[in-house]
């Protein structure tokens, strides 16, 4: 089933250790960054604050996971290094 509506892939850097990177997928990208800044926990937590690099939106939530697991992938990670460093 594929649900409509906007669906974003993004890239988030954190501005404490510029070398990491995130890669997300949501329907809104500010809300989403405001909490990985604030959230308390897991990867994000530990390299905040965080800024976007990139968000790319897709049809649907289909094509942004795929897009969003290809980003998360080794030739993908090289890709957006290319294209969005």
């Amino acid at each position: 089933m594929h649900r409509t509506g906007k669906r974003f892939v993004y890239i988030l850097r954190s501005e404490s250790n510029p070398s990491s990177h995130y890669v997300g997928l949501t329907s809104n990208v500010e809300e989403r960054l405001a909490w990985h800044n604030a959230g308390p926990t897991g990867y994000t937590m530990q390299h905040r604050p965080w800024r976007v690099v990139v968000s790319i939106e897709l049809a649907d939530e289909s094509a942004a996971a795929r897009f969003e697991r290809y980003l998360k992938s080794g030739s993908g990670r090289a890709f957006a290094k290319r294209h969005f460093a």
